[in-house]
Order: structure tokens, then C-alpha cells, then sequence
């Protein structure tokens, strides 16, 4: 049998243990970070608490990997609550502070997490603003475009494969880096449905334009032809959209160069089998609208599009001097001698 003795010792002793276990987890935890500046470190998801152990020791935050761990443990960190995404490590940061920052809470992010800012513009489809993303967040580029394109996320939003970068808005972001391709979208689109506005929405049937999509596709087409002068972005939008109420074919050098890929890159004198080019984006060949957009557009030259300028042009041609300013013009024989003009200054330079 077991003495009143032996059980008042064997309590006392579990209690000397414990606090010997706390005391030695108290002072790991007050160890510091052995970094002398701010080091800008990403967790990946599915971290373990050996593995953030070894991030932070190759990134020359810490340089005692058992007391990280030992506190770690005893705040029972692992798989399930590490969260991932961006930190920026002070100099100096206690362990403790380190893994209270490394802890998951209840909106699924890191205590410490930062956001980060994820940019794409000037893209000219899905796969150049994967790649454009995906320098920003965890998910890969191949990813984004699999899912993008994927017959459910068509479903969802409305979309046709050629008209889905009409869902994406050209611009600077604040999100969590450790983001991953369904969240992305996701983000994508509450933007969507946050720029289409009622008023916006209305808009397009007093412009002569069916959809969302229509109005991207011809922003896309307005962008390409003027992408260094803002203020032609609403002339040209309201030149197209006098094309498309008279029933003319948009007859945009930018749809037929779409077709061509990057051959035509640099080349300034486009000639007749450029135009020839058999192929459903050329407006040359093809009346309306192409089948979607030739590049994702920023959100002002949709708007552009929205409240165009009211005038009576009908074409238009590059001014003489390659400033990328264009002169317009409301007949065919005023466009002539504009072309002409144009093409006289070519000569000159002998290209």
C-alpha cells in the first residue's frame, strides 16, 4: 500500500516537474531573433513546426531550433493552426511573440500575417495575367489558368472561354499572399460585381451594347489602339460605337495584329495581306464584335466605353510624328488624306 508519504512525495514531485517543464519553455520563449534587420519571410501552407523551424534557422531569423520547437510544442503549434502566408520578422522578436505570430486565428490568417499587393495590367490574355499573379500569391500559374478556364468557373460566372478576362479588372490589390486559386477568383469577381454598379449596368443598353462582356471585348479593342493618351479613350469609343449603331465592320488594326500574335510586333507599315488574315477577332473580315477581348482593358477605359464622347467620327489614322496621337476623321476622303499624310511621313523615314 501506497503512505499518506509516498503520495504527498509524489505529488510534489510532479509539481517540481512541471514547473521545471514551464520555467524551461518560459525561458526558451524569451529567447531572440538573431536577425539584425526586417527579414521578409512566406510559410507555405501545410507547414509543420519542424519545418518553420527550418525556414527560420535557413533565413537566419533563429539559431536554436530545439527551444523554437520546445515552445512550439507546449503551445501545441503544428499542421492545423500554423497558418501560411507573408511576415515581415522584426529584429530582436522573442520566440514566443514569433510563434504567437505564426498562430492561426479564427478568420483562418497568422496572427503576425501582412497582406501583400498583387498587380497585373497591360495583359493580353489569361495566361500572361497568371503568370503576372502568381509572382504575388502561393498559387501557381497553371493553377490559376486550369481553374480560370475550367468548364465550372465558366458555368458560374456567364463566361465563354474567349470572354472570361472580362471578369478581371487590371489593378493594384491587398490580399493574403498564401491565397490559392479558388480564393482568387473568388476575389476577382466580388470586384466585378463591386465596379458593375446599377448605373454602369444601365449604360449599356443607352450605348447600343448587350452585356458586361461586349463591353470589355470593345474596351479592349479602344485600349489597344490608344494605350499611351488617355484623353482618345472616349473619342475612340465613341468613333466604334457610331460603327456599330450605323451597322459598318470595326475594321481594327488591333483585332487583325490579335490574330497574328507577336509577328507583327514593331511593324508600323500594316499592309493588305495583314488585313487578310482569316481569323474570327479580325474585324476586317468579321462584323461586330470579336468573339471576346483582345486584352484585359483597365477599369477607365471601360468606363470609356460606358460614356463615350458624342461626334460624328467614323475613322481614324495615326497623326504624322509617331506620338501615338491619332487624327479622326468623319468622311472617307478626309480619311484619305489623313492616310495619305501618314504615309508620306513613313516614306520620309524610309520605313
Amino acid at each position: 500500500m501506497c503512505s499518506w508519504y509516498h503520495v504527498r512525495l509524489g505529488v510534489f514531485t510532479l509539481l517540481f516537474l512541471g514547473s521545471c517543464t514551464s520555467l524551461g519553455v518560459y525561458m526558451d520563449g524569451a529567447k531572440k531573433s538573431i536577425n539584425s534587420y526586417t527579414v521578409k519571410l512566406f510559410v507555405s501552407s501545410n507547414s509543420d513546426l519542424d519545418g518553420l523551424a527550418n525556414l527560420l534557422v535557413d533565413e537566419g531569423v533563429i539559431d536554436d531550433k530545439s527551444a523554437f520547437i520546445s515552445v512550439g510544442e507546449y503551445k501545441k503549434l503544428g499542421v492545423n493552426n500554423i497558418a501560411a502566408g507573408y511576415y515581415e520578422i522584426a529584429p530582436e522578436t522573442d520566440y514566443k511573440t514569433l510563434l504567437n505570430g505564426f498562430t492561426m486565428n479564427r478568420l483562418g490568417n497568422g496572427n503576425a500575417e501582412k497582406e501583400v499587393k498583387v498587380t497585373f495590367n497591360n495583359c493580353r490574355d489569361i495566361y500572361q495575367l497568371a503568370g503576372k499573379v502568381a509572382r504575388h500569391i502561393e498559387a501557381d500559374s497553371l493553377a490559376l489558368v486550369s481553374y480560370i478556364l475550367s468548364d465550372s468557373i465558366l458555368k458560374k460566372y456567364g463566361f465563354t472561354k474567349e470572354r472570361i478576362g472580362a471578369l478581371f479588372l487590371p489593378d493594384t490589390y491587398h490580399m493574403y499572399w498564401d491565397k490559392d486559386e479558388v480564393a482568387f477568383v473568388d476575389r476577382m469577381a466580388e470586384e466585378f460585381k463591386k465596379f458593375w454598379t446599377d448605373e454602369r449596368k444601365s449604360r449599356l443598353a443607352i450605348v447600343g451594347l448587350k452585356s458586361q462582356s461586349d463591353a470589355v471585348t470593345l474596351a479592349s479593342i479602344v485600349y489597344k489602339e490608344q494605350d499611351k493618351h488617355k484623353p482618345e479613350w472616349k473619342t475612340i469609343a465613341g468613333l466604334y460605337l457610331n460603327r456599330i449603331r450605323a451597322g459598318w465592320p470595326l475594321q481594327s488594326d488591333p483585332t487583325f495584329r490579335f490574330c497574328w500574335g507577336d509577328q507583327l510586333d514593331g511593324v508600323q507599315r500594316l499592309l493588305k495581306h495583314h488585313r487578310e488574315i482569316d481569323c474570327p477577332y479580325n474585324t476586317y473580315i468579321y462584323a461586330g464584335l470579336p468573339p471576346g477581348p483582345i486584352h484585359i482593358p483597365p477599369a477607365g477605359v471601360v468606363d470609356a466605353v460606358l460614356y463615350p464622347q458624342e461626334h460624328e467620327y467614323m475613322f481614324m489614322m495615326a497623326k504624322v510624328g509617331g506620338d501615338g496621337w491619332h487624327a479622326f476623321a468623319k468622311t472617307i476622303t478626309e480619311h484619305n488624306r489623313n492616310a495619305a499624310a501618314y504615309h508620306r511621313w513613313l516614306d520620309s523615314l524610309g520605313l
